[in-house]
């Protein structure tokens, strides 16, 4: 793949933070890829991921739907979003990139950042929408935009459509898998890392295929019961960043350090919080035979060498965790309308082949599911290129 159609550096003006956007590709003008806020946030992290978002366009890509893929690009801003001021700074951000995200770049929430803050700032920053970009290759945008606001206004057992989908996805990558391996899911144990918007959702879909989640990790450590947590307890005491009031655990839930849910018994390990979170000496302690990636990136390349090396096959964030960005542009394109019930059935369907195809493809190649993905990418960008212009 060629090198970034373009990057940037800002610099605050006030604090001298700095914030990034790279777009890697465009398809008829326009690219996608959400904003992240994270201290420590980097010009080579963002690059990364907006090279993943090209990848999940092109991996959704039929022929047939009326959702013709975008190009990838991303955002990111190195700052804390819990510090004093962060939200002055993504509102400063984004009306230094407003020309971009009129234009070009399509975003949304990511790491760090709900969706509600993200429209939130971007009015304040005079932004029509955060994903106004889009609006030109619609058919009819008035009715585009009011299918999607009524499929954001949706909310199932009290948790929004649009928290859901994604990990609608991340379990249904999973259930794939233990499918394929012929592993029954009842009873089959699975930690979460990260009880915010994706970790959330995918420990509440897997719970209710019939797994037993039995750890989930935040920022104060993590919480493990090996007879099962009360999934929908947790999700009900967590906080806007998926912290769990601990004064909601029953007297059998134990506190353990924040590491432990990669050795804590299960055969299925989805990290869902940040990246780099799997290293070359933490997966030692690693004895799942399946980890699905929900987050960006979260293990690193030469950990997966190591862990692929012994057994443990890791599904790509690529596949994996593609079903939100999807899901936007199934819905405001109108190969689903705006119910739960369609948002599932389509997210399931699509996810599934999806992962079929990647494994069977590593599987007749002798490649990682990764690798597989990226062969598929492979093949797909050329088409996608000889229909679709770069710039409109």
């Amino acid at each position: 793949m060629t090198a970034p159609l373009m990057s940037l550096t800002w610099t605050d003006h006030l604090t001298g933070r700095q914030g990034y956007l790279v777009v890697d590709r465009l398809v008829r003008g326009v690219s996608s890829g959400g904003l992240r806020m994270r201290a420590g946030c980097t010009l080579d992290e963002v690059a990364q991921l907006a090279r993943g978002m090209t990848m999940k366009e092109a991996l959704h890509y039929t022929p047939e739907g009326r959702y013709i893929p975008l190009g990838g690009a991303k955002g990111g801003i190195d700052c804390d979003p819990r510090e004093p001021g962060a939200y002055e700074l993504l509102v400063r951000y984004l009306r230094a990139v407003r020309p971009y995200v009129e234009s070009l770049w399509t975003t949304g929430e990511d790491l760090g950042l709900s969706q509600d803050l993200v429209d939130r700032a971007a009015s304040e920053a005079g932004l029509v929408s955060s994903i106004q970009a889009v609006y030109p290759l619609l058919d009819d945008e008035v009715t585009a935009r009011r299918r999607l606001a009524d499929a954001f206004a949706v909310e199932v057992d009290g948790i929004g459509l649009d928290e859901l989908v994604g990990g609608c996805g991340v379990a249904e990558s999973a259930l794939t898998a233990l499918d394929r391996a012929g592993v029954a899911c009842a009873g089959a144990r699975v930690a979460v890392q990260g009880l915010g918007t994706m970790g959330g959702a995918t420990a509440r879909f897997l719970t209710r295929a019939g797994l037993t989640v039995v750890a989930v990790a935040d920022i104060k450590g993590t919480i493990a019961n090996p007879a099962g947590l009360d999934v929908e307890a947790l999700l009900a005491a967590r906080d806007a960043h998926g912290t769990v009031d601990r004064s909601a655990l029953r007297p059998d839930d134990r506190e353990l350090p924040g590491d432990a849910w990669l050795s804590a018994g299960a055969q299925v390990l989805v990290p869902a919080a940040v990246s780099y979170a799997i290293d070359t000496t933490n997966q030692e302690r690693i004895t799942a035979r399946w980890i699905i990636e929900a987050a960006n990136m979260p293990v690193l390349p030469e950990a997966e060498e190591l862990l692929s090396a012994r057994g443990v096959t890791v599904l790509p964030d690529v596949v994996v965790n593609s079903a939100t960005n999807a899901w936007w542009w199934w819905t405001l394109f109108g190969d689903i309308d705006a119910g739960a019930d369609a948002a599932f059935a389509h997210t399931r369907r699509s996810m599934r082949a999806l992962v079929e195809q990647m494994l069977a493809r590593a599987e007749r190649d002798g490649t990682t599911p990764r690798a597989a993905a990226h062969a598929i990418v492979a093949d797909r960008l050329p088409v996608i290129a000889e229909r679709f212009a770069w710039y409109r």
